[in-house]
Protein backbone atom coordinates (compact mmCIF):
# COMPACT_ATOMS: atom_id res chain seq x y z
CA UNK A 1 0.00 0.00 0.00
CA UNK A 2 1.37 3.43 -0.92
CA UNK A 3 1.93 6.13 1.71
CA UNK A 4 -0.76 8.26 0.08
CA UNK A 5 -3.31 5.47 0.28
CA UNK A 6 -2.33 4.76 3.88
CA UNK A 7 -2.72 8.43 4.80
CA UNK A 8 -6.08 8.68 3.02
CA UNK A 9 -7.28 5.61 4.86
CA UNK A 10 -6.17 7.13 8.18
CA UNK A 11 -7.98 10.39 7.54
CA UNK A 12 -11.15 8.50 6.64
CA UNK A 13 -10.95 6.45 9.81
CA UNK A 14 -10.76 9.54 12.04
CA UNK A 15 -14.43 10.20 11.55
CA UNK A 16 -17.46 11.20 13.57
CA UNK A 17 -19.57 8.25 14.68
CA UNK A 18 -23.17 7.84 15.74
CA UNK A 19 -23.89 8.56 19.37
CA UNK A 20 -23.88 5.68 21.83
CA UNK A 21 -26.71 4.49 24.08
CA UNK A 22 -26.89 2.15 27.05
CA UNK A 23 -27.81 -1.50 26.43
CA UNK A 24 -30.20 -2.79 29.09
CA UNK A 25 -32.52 -5.81 28.99
CA UNK A 26 -32.01 -6.25 25.26
CA UNK A 27 -32.72 -2.63 24.33
CA UNK A 28 -30.61 0.38 23.41
CA UNK A 29 -31.70 3.27 25.63
CA UNK A 30 -30.75 6.79 26.60
CA UNK A 31 -29.89 7.41 30.24
CA UNK A 32 -32.88 8.35 32.38
CA UNK A 33 -31.29 11.68 33.28
CA UNK A 34 -30.98 12.50 29.58
CA UNK A 35 -27.29 13.44 29.96
CA UNK A 36 -24.40 12.59 27.66
CA UNK A 37 -20.64 12.98 27.76
CA UNK A 38 -18.06 13.57 25.05
CA UNK A 39 -15.92 10.83 23.57
CA UNK A 40 -12.64 12.43 22.48
CA UNK A 41 -10.29 11.14 19.77
CA UNK A 42 -6.78 11.23 21.33
CA UNK A 43 -5.13 11.76 17.94
CA UNK A 44 -7.11 14.87 17.00
CA UNK A 45 -8.53 15.88 20.40
CA UNK A 46 -11.85 16.36 18.63
CA UNK A 47 -15.20 14.85 19.62
CA UNK A 48 -15.86 11.47 17.99
CA UNK A 49 -19.40 11.17 19.35
CA UNK A 50 -21.53 11.56 22.47
CA UNK A 51 -22.23 8.78 24.95
CA UNK A 52 -25.37 8.31 27.04
CA UNK A 53 -24.46 8.78 30.69
CA UNK A 54 -25.80 5.99 32.86
CA UNK A 55 -26.36 6.84 36.50
CA UNK A 56 -27.58 5.03 39.62
CA UNK A 57 -31.12 4.52 38.32
CA UNK A 58 -29.88 3.14 34.98
CA UNK A 59 -27.47 0.78 36.70
CA UNK A 60 -30.27 -0.44 38.96
CA UNK A 61 -32.40 -1.16 35.89
CA UNK A 62 -29.56 -3.18 34.34
CA UNK A 63 -28.99 -5.08 37.59
CA UNK A 64 -32.68 -5.97 37.90
CA UNK A 65 -32.70 -7.11 34.27
CA UNK A 66 -29.67 -9.33 34.88
CA UNK A 67 -31.27 -10.77 38.02
CA UNK A 68 -34.53 -11.53 36.19
CA UNK A 69 -32.68 -13.14 33.25
CA UNK A 70 -30.79 -15.38 35.66
CA UNK A 71 -33.63 -16.37 37.99
CA UNK A 72 -36.69 -16.31 35.75
CA UNK A 73 -35.33 -16.20 32.21
CA UNK A 74 -33.93 -19.04 30.15
CA UNK A 75 -30.24 -18.35 30.88
CA UNK A 76 -30.07 -19.74 34.40
CA UNK A 77 -31.89 -22.94 33.39
CA UNK A 78 -30.36 -23.38 29.95
CA UNK A 79 -28.47 -26.56 29.09
CA UNK A 80 -24.74 -26.05 28.63
CA UNK A 81 -24.74 -27.01 24.97
CA UNK A 82 -27.52 -24.49 24.24
CA UNK A 83 -25.71 -21.74 26.13
CA UNK A 84 -22.56 -22.47 24.15
CA UNK A 85 -24.43 -21.91 20.90
CA UNK A 86 -24.87 -18.27 21.90
CA UNK A 87 -21.19 -18.05 22.89
CA UNK A 88 -20.05 -19.40 19.52
CA UNK A 89 -22.50 -17.19 17.65
CA UNK A 90 -21.00 -14.14 19.35
CA UNK A 91 -17.47 -15.30 18.48
CA UNK A 92 -18.44 -15.74 14.84
CA UNK A 93 -19.92 -12.23 14.71
CA UNK A 94 -16.71 -10.79 16.16
CA UNK A 95 -14.71 -12.58 13.46
CA UNK A 96 -16.90 -11.04 10.78
CA UNK A 97 -16.16 -7.51 12.00
CA UNK A 98 -12.54 -7.70 13.17
CA UNK A 99 -11.37 -4.92 10.85
CA UNK A 100 -14.12 -2.50 11.87
CA UNK A 101 -13.64 -3.23 15.58
CA UNK A 102 -9.88 -2.71 15.25
CA UNK A 103 -10.45 0.72 13.69
CA UNK A 104 -12.87 1.64 16.49
CA UNK A 105 -10.33 0.58 19.08
CA UNK A 106 -7.60 2.73 17.51
CA UNK A 107 -9.99 5.65 17.11
CA UNK A 108 -10.95 5.45 20.78
CA UNK A 109 -7.60 4.71 22.43
CA UNK A 110 -4.87 5.93 20.09
CA UNK A 111 -3.38 2.43 19.95
CA UNK A 112 -1.63 1.67 16.64
CA UNK A 113 -3.91 -0.20 14.24
CA UNK A 114 -1.47 -3.08 13.74
CA UNK A 115 -1.68 -3.75 17.48
CA UNK A 116 -5.47 -3.43 17.75
CA UNK A 117 -5.95 -5.88 14.87
CA UNK A 118 -4.05 -8.53 16.82
CA UNK A 119 -5.92 -7.80 20.04
CA UNK A 120 -9.35 -7.88 18.43
CA UNK A 121 -8.66 -11.14 16.63
CA UNK A 122 -7.88 -12.67 20.02
CA UNK A 123 -11.25 -11.54 21.38
CA UNK A 124 -13.26 -14.12 19.44
CA UNK A 125 -10.93 -16.84 20.71
CA UNK A 126 -11.69 -15.77 24.29
CA UNK A 127 -15.29 -16.93 23.77
CA UNK A 128 -14.40 -20.15 21.97
CA UNK A 129 -11.72 -20.96 24.54
CA UNK A 130 -14.14 -20.66 27.45
CA UNK A 131 -16.74 -22.70 25.62
CA UNK A 132 -14.18 -25.50 25.39
CA UNK A 133 -13.09 -25.01 29.00
CA UNK A 134 -16.62 -25.13 30.42
CA UNK A 135 -17.44 -28.31 28.52
CA UNK A 136 -14.16 -30.08 29.31
CA UNK A 137 -12.95 -28.72 32.66
CA UNK A 138 -15.94 -27.44 34.63
CA UNK A 139 -16.82 -30.66 36.38
CA UNK A 140 -17.04 -31.76 39.97
CA UNK A 141 -15.28 -34.38 42.04
CA UNK A 142 -16.60 -37.33 44.02
CA UNK A 143 -15.46 -38.42 47.48
CA UNK A 144 -16.75 -41.87 48.48
CA UNK A 145 -16.52 -42.88 52.16
CA UNK A 146 -16.45 -46.68 52.36
CA UNK A 147 -19.94 -47.95 51.53
CA UNK A 148 -21.68 -45.35 53.68
CA UNK A 149 -21.50 -42.08 51.76
CA UNK A 150 -20.81 -40.56 48.40
CA UNK A 151 -19.94 -36.87 48.46
CA UNK A 152 -19.78 -34.92 45.23
CA UNK A 153 -19.23 -31.32 44.13
CA UNK A 154 -20.99 -29.24 41.54
CA UNK A 155 -20.10 -25.74 40.36
CA UNK A 156 -22.96 -23.26 40.17
CA UNK A 157 -22.98 -19.85 38.49
CA UNK A 158 -23.17 -16.89 40.86
CA UNK A 159 -25.93 -14.89 39.16
CA UNK A 160 -25.58 -11.24 38.13
CA UNK A 161 -21.91 -10.20 38.04
CA UNK A 162 -20.42 -6.75 37.48
CA UNK A 163 -17.45 -6.26 35.17
CA UNK A 164 -15.54 -2.98 35.27
CA UNK A 165 -13.00 -2.70 32.48
CA UNK A 166 -10.12 -0.31 31.65
CA UNK A 167 -9.41 1.91 28.67
CA UNK A 168 -5.97 0.65 27.66
CA UNK A 169 -7.02 -2.50 25.73
CA UNK A 170 -10.79 -2.34 26.12
CA UNK A 171 -12.18 -4.90 23.69
CA UNK A 172 -9.66 -7.62 24.50
CA UNK A 173 -10.10 -7.13 28.26
CA UNK A 174 -13.89 -6.83 28.06
CA UNK A 175 -14.17 -10.12 26.20
CA UNK A 176 -11.64 -11.71 28.53
CA UNK A 177 -14.08 -11.10 31.39
CA UNK A 178 -17.40 -11.41 29.58
CA UNK A 179 -16.52 -14.77 27.99
CA UNK A 180 -15.95 -16.79 31.20
CA UNK A 181 -18.76 -14.97 33.02
CA UNK A 182 -21.35 -15.88 30.37
CA UNK A 183 -19.94 -19.32 29.58
CA UNK A 184 -20.25 -20.38 33.23
CA UNK A 185 -23.91 -19.31 33.26
CA UNK A 186 -23.83 -15.90 34.91
CA UNK A 187 -25.56 -12.77 33.64
CA UNK A 188 -23.43 -9.67 33.11
CA UNK A 189 -23.52 -5.94 33.73
CA UNK A 190 -20.52 -4.36 31.98
CA UNK A 191 -19.36 -0.87 33.05
CA UNK A 192 -16.68 0.04 30.51
CA UNK A 193 -14.19 2.85 31.00
CA UNK A 194 -15.78 6.15 30.00
CA UNK A 195 -12.70 7.05 27.93
CA UNK A 196 -13.14 4.09 25.55
CA UNK A 197 -16.83 3.31 24.97
CA UNK A 198 -16.84 2.42 21.26
CA UNK A 199 -16.02 -1.28 21.30
CA UNK A 200 -18.11 -1.99 24.40
CA UNK A 201 -21.06 -0.60 22.46
CA UNK A 202 -20.05 -2.74 19.49
CA UNK A 203 -20.03 -5.82 21.73
CA UNK A 204 -23.57 -4.93 22.82
CA UNK A 205 -24.62 -4.64 19.17
CA UNK A 206 -23.13 -8.06 18.42
CA UNK A 207 -24.79 -9.63 21.47
CA UNK A 208 -28.07 -8.16 20.27
CA UNK A 209 -27.46 -9.54 16.79
CA UNK A 210 -26.68 -12.93 18.32
CA UNK A 211 -30.16 -12.76 19.92
CA UNK A 212 -28.78 -13.14 23.41
CA UNK A 213 -31.82 -13.38 25.74
CA UNK A 214 -32.80 -9.99 27.23
CA UNK A 215 -30.95 -9.11 30.43
CA UNK A 216 -28.17 -11.65 29.98
CA UNK A 217 -25.68 -9.02 28.81
CA UNK A 218 -26.02 -5.35 29.70
CA UNK A 219 -23.75 -2.34 29.10
CA UNK A 220 -24.02 0.81 31.21
CA UNK A 221 -21.71 3.66 30.22
CA UNK A 222 -20.98 6.25 32.85
CA UNK A 223 -18.67 7.36 35.61
CA UNK A 224 -17.24 5.49 38.57
CA UNK A 225 -18.74 7.70 41.26
CA UNK A 226 -22.31 7.16 39.96
CA UNK A 227 -22.84 4.12 37.73
CA UNK A 228 -19.78 2.28 39.02
CA UNK A 229 -20.55 2.93 42.68
CA UNK A 230 -24.06 1.49 42.35
CA UNK A 231 -22.76 -1.61 40.57
CA UNK A 232 -20.24 -2.23 43.34
CA UNK A 233 -22.55 -1.61 46.30
CA UNK A 234 -25.79 -3.16 45.04
CA UNK A 235 -26.47 -6.38 47.01
CA UNK A 236 -28.06 -8.11 44.01
CA UNK A 237 -24.69 -8.15 42.24
CA UNK A 238 -22.83 -11.26 43.37
CA UNK A 239 -19.31 -10.36 42.24
CA UNK A 240 -17.17 -7.56 40.83
CA UNK A 241 -14.26 -8.17 38.48
CA UNK A 242 -12.17 -5.02 38.07
CA UNK A 243 -9.12 -4.15 36.03
CA UNK A 244 -7.60 -0.75 36.61
CA UNK A 245 -5.66 1.47 38.96
CA UNK A 246 -4.67 0.25 42.44
CA UNK A 247 -6.27 3.03 44.50
CA UNK A 248 -9.58 2.54 42.67
CA UNK A 249 -9.36 -1.21 43.26
CA UNK A 250 -8.88 -0.67 46.98
CA UNK A 251 -11.94 1.60 47.07
CA UNK A 252 -14.03 -1.01 45.23
CA UNK A 253 -13.06 -3.71 47.73
CA UNK A 254 -14.11 -1.47 50.63
CA UNK A 255 -17.44 -0.58 49.01
CA UNK A 256 -18.16 -4.21 48.08
CA UNK A 257 -17.55 -5.42 51.64
CA UNK A 258 -20.94 -4.44 53.02
CA UNK A 259 -22.72 -6.83 50.65
CA UNK A 260 -20.04 -9.54 51.02
CA UNK A 261 -19.67 -9.95 47.28
CA UNK A 262 -16.70 -11.58 45.62
CA UNK A 263 -14.05 -9.31 44.13
CA UNK A 264 -11.30 -9.99 41.62
CA UNK A 265 -8.74 -7.22 41.24
CA UNK A 266 -6.18 -6.89 38.44
CA UNK A 267 -4.45 -3.66 39.35
CA UNK A 268 -1.31 -1.61 38.62
CA UNK A 269 2.26 -2.63 38.07
CA UNK A 270 5.85 -1.42 38.08
CA UNK A 271 7.33 -4.53 36.58
CA UNK A 272 11.09 -5.21 36.50
CA UNK A 273 12.98 -6.49 33.49
CA UNK A 274 16.34 -7.86 34.63
CA UNK A 275 19.18 -8.19 32.12
CA UNK A 276 22.22 -10.16 33.34
CA UNK A 277 25.57 -9.81 31.60
CA UNK A 278 25.31 -13.33 30.14
CA UNK A 279 21.96 -12.61 28.44
CA UNK A 280 21.33 -12.66 24.70
CA UNK A 281 21.97 -8.93 24.30
CA UNK A 282 19.93 -8.24 21.15
CA UNK A 283 16.89 -10.28 22.23
CA UNK A 284 16.88 -8.68 25.67
CA UNK A 285 17.11 -5.28 23.99
CA UNK A 286 14.20 -6.07 21.69
CA UNK A 287 12.13 -7.28 24.63
CA UNK A 288 12.90 -4.24 26.78
CA UNK A 289 12.00 -1.78 24.02
CA UNK A 290 8.84 -3.55 22.90
CA UNK A 291 7.70 -4.22 26.46
CA UNK A 292 7.46 -0.54 27.41
CA UNK A 293 6.77 1.24 24.12
CA UNK A 294 4.11 -1.07 22.68
CA UNK A 295 0.51 -0.27 23.74
CA UNK A 296 1.80 3.33 23.95
CA UNK A 297 3.29 2.33 27.30
CA UNK A 298 -0.24 2.09 28.72
CA UNK A 299 -0.11 -1.51 29.89
CA UNK A 300 -0.11 -2.94 33.39
CA UNK A 301 2.59 -5.53 32.60
CA UNK A 302 4.97 -3.04 30.97
CA UNK A 303 8.63 -3.38 31.99
CA UNK A 304 8.85 0.18 33.30
CA UNK A 305 11.94 -0.64 35.44
CA UNK A 306 14.84 -2.12 33.49
CA UNK A 307 17.71 -3.42 35.65
CA UNK A 308 20.94 -3.85 33.65
CA UNK A 309 24.10 -5.52 34.96
CA UNK A 310 26.99 -3.07 35.35
CA UNK A 311 29.21 -5.07 32.96
CA UNK A 312 26.90 -4.41 29.99
CA UNK A 313 25.11 -1.27 31.15
CA UNK A 314 27.03 1.20 28.98
CA UNK A 315 26.53 -0.85 25.84
CA UNK A 316 22.87 -1.50 26.65
CA UNK A 317 22.17 2.18 27.33
CA UNK A 318 23.92 3.15 24.09
CA UNK A 319 21.66 0.75 22.19
CA UNK A 320 18.58 2.06 23.99
CA UNK A 321 19.50 5.65 23.07
CA UNK A 322 19.59 4.65 19.41
CA UNK A 323 16.29 2.79 19.61
CA UNK A 324 14.18 5.50 21.27
CA UNK A 325 14.98 8.01 18.54
CA UNK A 326 13.79 5.54 15.90
CA UNK A 327 10.47 4.42 17.44
CA UNK A 328 7.93 5.44 14.78
CA UNK A 329 5.47 8.03 16.12
CA UNK A 330 2.41 8.83 14.04
CA UNK A 331 -1.23 8.39 13.17
CA UNK A 332 -2.52 5.25 14.92
CA UNK A 333 -4.39 4.37 11.72
CA UNK A 334 -1.08 4.13 9.83
CA UNK A 335 0.08 0.51 9.92
CA UNK A 336 3.72 1.62 10.23
CA UNK A 337 3.08 3.56 13.45
CA UNK A 338 4.64 2.00 16.55
CA UNK A 339 3.74 4.63 19.16
CA UNK A 340 0.43 6.48 19.19
CA UNK A 341 -1.07 9.19 21.40
CA UNK A 342 -1.99 8.71 25.05
CA UNK A 343 -5.67 8.20 25.82
CA UNK A 344 -6.54 11.67 27.14
CA UNK A 345 -5.05 15.09 27.74
CA UNK A 346 -5.25 14.66 31.52
CA UNK A 347 -3.24 11.45 31.30
CA UNK A 348 -0.76 13.19 29.00
CA UNK A 349 -0.31 15.89 31.65
CA UNK A 350 0.23 13.22 34.33
CA UNK A 351 2.94 11.43 32.33
CA UNK A 352 4.60 14.72 31.39
CA UNK A 353 4.64 15.63 35.08
CA UNK A 354 6.53 12.43 35.90
CA UNK A 355 9.12 13.20 33.23
CA UNK A 356 9.70 16.62 34.79
CA UNK A 357 9.92 14.95 38.20
CA UNK A 358 12.58 12.57 36.84
CA UNK A 359 14.74 15.56 35.94
CA UNK A 360 14.30 16.96 39.45
CA UNK A 361 15.26 13.58 40.94
CA UNK A 362 18.51 13.55 38.97
CA UNK A 363 17.73 11.43 35.91
CA UNK A 364 19.03 12.16 32.46
CA UNK A 365 15.98 12.18 30.19
CA UNK A 366 16.45 10.89 26.62
CA UNK A 367 13.52 11.10 24.20
CA UNK A 368 12.55 10.74 20.61
CA UNK A 369 10.82 13.57 18.74
CA UNK A 370 7.11 14.09 18.07
CA UNK A 371 6.59 15.07 14.41
CA UNK A 372 4.98 18.48 13.91
CA UNK A 373 2.20 17.03 11.74
CA UNK A 374 0.77 15.05 14.69
CA UNK A 375 1.20 17.72 17.35
CA UNK A 376 -2.57 17.99 17.93
CA UNK A 377 -2.51 14.55 19.57
CA UNK A 378 -1.53 13.50 23.08
CA UNK A 379 1.89 12.29 22.01
CA UNK A 380 4.77 11.58 24.35
CA UNK A 381 7.83 10.17 22.58
CA UNK A 382 9.66 7.06 23.72
CA UNK A 383 11.46 8.17 26.89
CA UNK A 384 14.45 6.85 28.84
CA UNK A 385 15.18 7.85 32.43
CA UNK A 386 18.91 7.20 32.78
CA UNK A 387 20.90 7.16 36.03
CA UNK A 388 17.69 6.20 37.82
CA UNK A 389 17.70 4.83 41.36
CA UNK A 390 15.12 2.36 42.55
CA UNK A 391 14.20 4.64 45.46
CA UNK A 392 13.10 7.51 43.17
CA UNK A 393 9.40 8.20 42.80
CA UNK A 394 9.68 7.66 39.04
CA UNK A 395 10.91 4.13 39.80
CA UNK A 396 8.31 3.43 42.48
CA UNK A 397 5.08 4.90 41.09
CA UNK A 398 3.14 3.67 38.08
CA UNK A 399 3.52 6.23 35.26
CA UNK A 400 1.53 4.24 32.67
CA UNK A 401 3.20 5.76 29.64
CA UNK A 402 6.15 5.15 27.28
CA UNK A 403 8.71 5.85 30.00
CA UNK A 404 11.53 3.43 30.97
CA UNK A 405 13.66 3.85 34.09
CA UNK A 406 17.11 2.23 33.61
CA UNK A 407 18.78 1.06 36.84
CA UNK A 408 22.24 -0.48 37.23
CA UNK A 409 22.90 -3.56 39.40
CA UNK A 410 25.89 -5.71 40.23
CA UNK A 411 24.81 -8.92 41.99
CA UNK A 412 21.91 -11.36 41.83
CA UNK A 413 21.00 -10.69 45.46
CA UNK A 414 21.05 -6.93 44.92
CA UNK A 415 18.73 -7.00 41.91
CA UNK A 416 16.24 -9.34 43.58
CA UNK A 417 16.03 -7.02 46.58
CA UNK A 418 15.56 -3.99 44.32
CA UNK A 419 13.00 -5.71 42.11
CA UNK A 420 10.93 -6.55 45.19
CA UNK A 421 11.37 -3.14 46.82
CA UNK A 422 8.15 -1.71 45.35
CA UNK A 423 4.49 -1.93 46.34
CA UNK A 424 3.49 -3.72 43.13
CA UNK A 425 3.88 -7.35 42.13
CA UNK A 426 2.26 -8.04 38.78
CA UNK A 427 4.89 -9.16 36.27
CA UNK A 428 8.63 -9.60 35.84
CA UNK A 429 11.12 -10.58 33.15
CA UNK A 430 14.52 -12.25 33.52
CA UNK A 431 17.14 -12.42 30.79
CA UNK A 432 20.09 -14.78 31.28
CA UNK A 433 21.62 -17.78 29.54
CA UNK A 434 22.26 -19.41 32.93
CA UNK A 435 18.98 -21.28 33.24
CA UNK A 436 19.60 -22.18 36.90
CA UNK A 437 20.02 -18.51 37.72
CA UNK A 438 16.94 -17.71 35.66
CA UNK A 439 14.81 -20.08 37.73
CA UNK A 440 16.29 -18.82 41.01
CA UNK A 441 15.54 -15.21 40.20
CA UNK A 442 12.10 -15.97 38.78
CA UNK A 443 11.15 -17.77 41.98
CA UNK A 444 12.54 -14.98 44.16
CA UNK A 445 10.90 -11.99 42.43
CA UNK A 446 7.58 -11.11 44.06
CA UNK A 447 5.21 -11.09 41.10
CA UNK A 448 2.24 -13.11 39.90
CA UNK A 449 3.76 -13.70 36.46
CA UNK A 450 7.41 -14.09 35.45
CA UNK A 451 8.91 -14.66 32.02
CA UNK A 452 12.43 -16.08 31.51
CA UNK A 453 14.05 -15.14 28.19
CA UNK A 454 10.61 -14.24 26.84
CA UNK A 455 8.47 -11.14 26.53
CA UNK A 456 4.86 -11.30 27.71
CA UNK A 457 3.76 -14.21 25.54
CA UNK A 458 0.62 -15.58 27.18
CA UNK A 459 -1.28 -18.85 27.13
CA UNK A 460 -5.03 -18.52 27.82
CA UNK A 461 -4.88 -21.61 30.02
CA UNK A 462 -2.57 -19.96 32.56
CA UNK A 463 -3.46 -17.72 35.53
CA UNK A 464 -3.26 -13.95 35.10
CA UNK A 465 -2.92 -11.65 38.10
CA UNK A 466 -0.58 -10.21 40.65
CA UNK A 467 0.29 -9.96 44.32
CA UNK A 468 0.86 -7.09 46.76
CA UNK A 469 -0.54 -3.83 45.33
CA UNK A 470 -1.13 -5.45 41.93
CA UNK A 471 -4.27 -7.28 42.86
CA UNK A 472 -6.19 -10.13 44.41
CA UNK A 473 -7.26 -13.30 42.63
CA UNK A 474 -6.48 -14.83 39.26
CA UNK A 475 -8.29 -14.94 35.96
CA UNK A 476 -7.54 -17.00 32.87
CA UNK A 477 -7.94 -20.72 32.23
CA UNK A 478 -9.77 -22.79 34.79
CA UNK A 479 -8.64 -20.27 37.41
CA UNK A 480 -11.50 -18.03 36.25
CA UNK A 481 -13.95 -20.72 37.37
CA UNK A 482 -12.88 -20.16 40.97
CA UNK A 483 -14.23 -16.63 40.67
CA UNK A 484 -17.25 -16.99 38.40
CA UNK A 485 -18.72 -20.08 40.05
CA UNK A 486 -19.55 -21.28 43.54
CA UNK A 487 -18.66 -24.86 44.52
CA UNK A 488 -21.39 -26.84 46.25
CA UNK A 489 -20.81 -30.14 48.05
CA UNK A 490 -23.66 -32.66 48.14
CA UNK A 491 -23.52 -35.49 50.70
CA UNK A 492 -25.49 -38.64 49.95
CA UNK A 493 -26.00 -41.48 52.44
CA UNK A 494 -25.67 -44.91 50.84
CA UNK A 495 -27.38 -46.68 53.71
CA UNK A 496 -28.88 -46.13 57.13
CA UNK A 497 -25.91 -44.72 58.99
CA UNK A 498 -25.98 -44.16 62.72
CA UNK A 499 -27.83 -41.00 63.88
CA UNK A 500 -27.79 -40.13 67.61
CA UNK A 501 -31.29 -40.27 69.07
CA UNK A 502 -31.46 -37.22 71.30
CA UNK A 503 -34.57 -36.89 73.45
CA UNK A 504 -35.95 -40.32 72.65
Amino acid sequence: MSNKTEQEKGVAAHRKLDNIQLYINGEFLDGQAGETFENINPFTNEVTNYVAEGRKEDMQEAIYAAQKAFRNGPWGKMKVKDRMEYIHRLADLIDEEVDEIAVMESLDTGLPIHQTRKMVSRAAENFRFYSRMVQSKLHGESYPVDDEFINYTVYKPLGPVGLITPWNAPFMLETWKVAPALATGNTVILKPAELSPLTANKLAELADKAEMPPGVFNVVHGFGETAGAELVSNPIVEAISFTGETVTGSTIIKNAADSLKKTSMELGGKSPLIVFDDADFERALDAAVWGIFSFNGERCTANSRVFVHKNIKDDFVKALRERVTKVKIGDPMDSSTQLGPLIHREHYDKVTGYIELAKEEGCEVVQGTVPEEVSAGNFIPATLLLNAKNSMRVSQEEIFGPVMAVIEFESEEEVIEAANDVKYGLAGYVWTNDIKKGHRVANAVEAGMIWINAQNVRDLRTPFGGMKGSGIGREGGHYAFEFYTEPKIIHVAMGDHYIPQFGK
